[in-house]
């Protein structure tokens, strides 16, 4: 039997009720963040006594003093008033010459006036209940109606849910599209998120929350930038598109856990999913492998997820970049829906037109099968397909509908013998009531077009009532194995980074950059949720050598690195980098920066 003295015993005892301390705080933890929540009170150091989402029968029988505006008025002796917490029911008492200045006033005044009541908290009449509304069972007297600020008489866009104004009018006149409630409540629920993303990252896993000027030096590599002038001739700024740098700066100066809610600049056109400034929860760890930043991320979209939404399930999948583009024609795969893209080059090669019979290296023949859309979409809709898929691919797509088991309609039907007829149904699954759409050509090509005509098709259908991707379900994946240097669009022959200059190759990739750069994969991956991609991130280069290689032979923006001194020692069979490529400043090789973007829209 072990012997334990006083001393060693109390300390064990002293452990065990920090141990049981520590696992009730666990428990109590997400208790007191939901007390903490409910405690809030928006009506402080304000005039008004409730907001108008507040009241309930519990109030009853309450003087209150309620502040908004009017959304709705009846007979003149009803309205509603609505604030950013919701709406309550006014009416005024019966006619005498007491309430009759209010009813002149109430006659007067438009809707979205703004105007304070006070008045007593009763039970609405018998019947007359609305069970929708929040504020249904009761109502509000009014004993006194002020105006606060009249609204003209009519508004270039109604503030409601039935009557929606076209977008570009909503644009127009933002500052009233915000008084909307789906506005109020995006708004507010933006803000709760990147409440709980802090409390995640600082006050749970000791991150430091660092603000990076806004101003900075042209950047090589990632989209165009915005220039700013300077009164110095000749000089400019540029908007960062990322803290890139300037968080690089911050390991090297040994800050560990780096986060901030960063604004960024991008000069990338009139893309439909890209916006010139955006924010984004931008994160940057050391001493950290990419399962390390995956289980980061998972962690803190969990905590930070809505509790009205599903729960997630985590850990996410992943995929390849090959495999997205191979499948889905696109690098961010909306993957709700399993109409992928296969390879039908062994059936179809040598039938039909001669783009069918190619002998390029590339070349391929693929398809993809819209399950279930012939009875629902129109001759009109096919030829919208046919123009969409020209816009990237001059031959097209072509279009095989399935009538029945025996009856193909396709303009190659003549062409396709039974058995490969039979193979393509076969390894497309298709049967009655599926379109399928092939290209020919260069493969990374036809996969892209392929990909797109997928989710216009999935497009139309919606539009038409059919579901084909769930609403409520929210598909993340991870998606990595990105090549890590492409052709350069500005500059033949030259390459340049698909992410950043400062993108780790895989390593069993590492000798490939000195020999054939195009076929090197990058330590980067992308985080997609229902086709868009929210986020991304990468390990760092944090070999001197190769970095140096990197900027100067591969992508040849050596100027980056004229004034830079590399000086390196021998320290316990490790090679301790003493001045930083970019900034000159001492750091160590041990520190293995990463980085992460999370896009908040």
């Amino acid at each position: 039997m072990l012997k334990v003295c006083n001393a060693c015993r109390q300390r064990i005892f002293c452990e065990q009720l920090k141990w049981s301390v520590h696992q009730t705080k666990r428990l109590l933890n997400g208790k007191i963040q939901e007390e903490c929540q409910d405690k809030r009170d928006p009506n402080s150091f304000s005039w008004r006594t409730h907001s108008c989402g507040e009241l309930s029968a519990a109030q009853v029988g309450q003087s209150v003093k309620l502040c908004g505006w009017i959304q709705h008025k009846r007979f003149d002796f009803m309205l509603t008033l609505r604030d950013a917490f919701g709406v309550t029911q006014v009416v005024l008492p019966k006619k005498d010459e007491e309430s009759l200045p209010k009813m002149e006033t109430l006659e007067k005044v438009h809707l979205e006036s703004v105007i304070m009541v006070q008045g007593m908290v009763q039970f609405r009449p018998e019947g007359l209940s609305n069970p929708k509304m929040p504020t249904g069972d009761i109502e509000v007297v009014a004993s006194d109606i002020k105006v606060l600020n009249p609204s003209k008489d009519k508004l270039p866009i109604h503030i409601n849910s039935f009557q929606q104004a076209k977008e570009s009018l909503r644009m127009q006149y933002r500052y009233l599209d915000l008084r909307s409630s789906r506005m109020q409540r995006n708004l507010r629920l933006r803000s709760t998120i990147i409440m709980r993303m802090r409390e995640f990252l600082c006050n749970q896993h000791g991150f430091v929350d660092v603000e990076t000027p806004s101003l900075f030096r042209k950047t090589p590599g990632g989209a165009k930038e915005f220039l700013v002038p300077t009164r110095h001739r000749g000089k400019f700024y540029t908007l960062p598109q990322s803290p890139q740098q300037f968080k690089q700066l911050l390991m090297v100066g040994g800050i560990d856990r780096y986060f901030q809610i960063a604004r960024c600049y991008r000069d990338e056109g009139s893309r439909a999913d890209r916006q010139p400034e955006f924010t984004q929860v931008d994160i940057e760890m050391s001493f950290v492998n990419k399962d390390g930043i995956y289980a980061m991320i998972e962690q803190l979209l969990e905590y930070s997820w809505p509790r009205d939404k599903p729960k997630l399930s985590t850990p996410f999948p992943r995929m390849n970049y090959s495999q997205a583009m191979a499948e889905y024609g696109s690098d961010k795969p909306d993957t709700r829906f399993n109409w992928k893209i296969k390879d039908v080059t062994t059936v179809l090669k040598g039938c039909g037109p001669s783009i069918f019979n190619s002998e390029e290296d590339e070349f391929t023949i693929s398809a993809v099968n819209c399950k279930g859309a012939l009875e629902h979409l129109s001759n009109c809709d096919f030829t919208r397909l046919q123009n969409e898929s020209k816009k990237y691919f001059p031959y097209g797509v072509l279009c095989m509908q399935c009538k029945d088991e025996d009856t193909w309609k396709s303009a190659i039907a003549k062409h396709l013998p039974e058995t490969s007829r039979l193979e393509m149904a076969k390894v497309m699954d298709a049967s009655r009531g599926d379109v399928l759409f092939l290209a020919a050509g260069n493969r990374s090509t036809v996969t892209k077009v392929l990909g797109h005509v997928r989710l216009v098709c999935a497009d139309i259908l919606e539009s038409r009532g059919v579901p084909v991707r769930d609403p409520n379900h929210y598909s993340f994946l991870w998606v990595e194995d990105f090549p890590l240097f492409l052709p350069s669009e500005g500059r033949d022959g030259e390459l340049e980074s698909s992410h950043h200059p400062f993108t780790a190759p895989v390593p069993e990739h590492s000798d490939l950059i000195y020999t054939s750069p195009l076929e090197v994969k990058g330590q980067h991956y992308d985080l997609v949720l229902n086709g868009a991609e929210i986020g991304g991130g990468s390990i760092r280069i944090h070999n001197a050598e190769l970095q140096e290689y990197v900027l100067e032979k591969v992508l040849k923006v050596w100027l980056m690195l004229t004034r830079a001194a590399y000086i390196c020692l021998l320290f316990g069979n490790r090679r301790i980098l003493l001045a930083c490529h970019i900034c000159w400043t001492p750091c160590s090789l041990d520190v293995r920066p990463t980085e992460v973007l999370l896009w908040v829209k």
